[in-house]
């Protein structure tokens, strides 16, 4: 089989054809070679292996990507501790993420070049997996300094609203649990719940989206912050906190350009706001914090204390509402005793 090979350096084409020997072709393209790369109707699996830090190599994989759909099998070999390289890689349309060129000849003989690796997420269910990677696009233009592409989060709140529908909060909640981890799972499981609540409400659908929408969007800002402090296991010392604390003004001014309403661009700032003005970063109080920021401040520290982390399981739901409960000034009392079915039975 015919395994086409998009790197920047040539000494890994040298190990991936040692690995691979005589049972495998290496068809190598070299990134800033102006001739450039990959044949026309290409048969066989395309792997890219490329430092994804420096942002000329990933506009020229991307253009190289967008010319050559009939790839459909494209396997990034990156770093796996960086979150930022495989947010990167699949944002740039990667099928699978392998940690090493030895991996992938292991890979390429396993399967004998007859099918490509799949993902955990490919197996979670559809509207999952599309919203998943609707962040991930997201969090890659806020890390690349470049607009958000609005569209991508009204796709994942829509696919979220419909799953949650169709077949509940819990299971919703279950299945972000299972297939992801750390940023993306927060951010799945804050839209979830608050789209959960939006419908306990009886909001109407445009309503119930445009909460979604604004989870969804809430921690997008979290793209630009150091992956050493954004997913450290455990607390955060004052001067990590000082960053983390940053996310909010950071989403909020890299949507300001998006055409998002003034309303959603109020809860990316605001959502860590509380009644008391104890919260951030401007410290508001009472009236001054709108309804839609009152009802996804809740469905966020929710759903950041029933998530599981590598340091810690996820709180059991009737825990984490009672420390809900007990938040005193802090919340709409009104709208937590509301939020008592979305947390303990949907």
């Amino acid at each position: 089989m015919r395994v086409h090979f998009l790197t920047d350096d040539l000494a890994k084409v040298i190990v991936l054809r040692r690995l691979l020997g005589d049972a495998h072709e290496v068809a190598p393209s070299m990134l800033g070679d102006k001739k450039h790369p990959l044949p026309h109707n290409a048969g066989g699996w395309l792997l890219v292996h490329a430092d994804l830090r420096k942002g000329e190599q990933v506009d020229e994989i991307r253009s190289v990507l967008r010319r050559k759909q009939e790839f459909t099998d494209r396997i990034f070999i990156v770093d796996f501790r960086t979150r930022q390289l495989r947010v990167q890689a699949e944002a740039l349309g990667a099928t699978a993420l392998l940690s090493s060129v030895e991996e992938a000849g292991e890979v390429i003989h396993a399967l004998g070049g007859t099918a490509a690796p799949v993902v955990a997420a490919a197996e979670a269910p559809v509207e999952l997996t599309q919203s998943f990677r609707a962040f991930e696009s997201m969090f890659a233009s806020v890390m690349g300094g470049k607009p958000v592409n609005l569209k991508d989060a009204e796709h994942a709140t829509g696919q979220i609203l419909h799953n949650i529908a169709e077949t509940g909060l819990t299971n919703w909640l279950t299945d972000v649990r299972k297939y992801h981890e750390g940023t993306f799972q927060h951010c799945l499981l804050v839209t979830g719940v608050a789209v959960g609540f939006a419908l306990h409400l009886g909001f109407s659908e445009r309503d119930a989206r445009q909460l979604g929408l604004a989870a969804t969007l809430h921690d997008v800002g979290k793209g630009a912050i150091p992956i050493e402090i954004l997913d450290k296991p455990g607390r955060l010392d004052k001067d990590e906190l000082l960053v983390m604390q940053r996310h909010p003004v950071i989403g909020y001014d890299a949507l300001s350009a998006s055409g998002v309403g003034a309303d959603i661009l109020e809860a990316v700032r605001h959502h860590h706001e509380m009644l008391d003005g104890s919260g951030y970063p401007d410290g508001l109080k009472g009236p001054a914090i709108p309804d839609l920021v009152r009802l996804l401040t809740i469905s966020d520290i929710f759903a950041a204390l029933i998530e599981a982390r590598s340091y810690k399981p996820p709180m059991p739901r009737p825990k984490a509402y009672q420390i809900i409960s007990e938040m005193s000034g802090k919340l709409e009392p009104a709208l937590v005793k509301a939020f008592e079915h979305v947390a303990l039975v949907a």
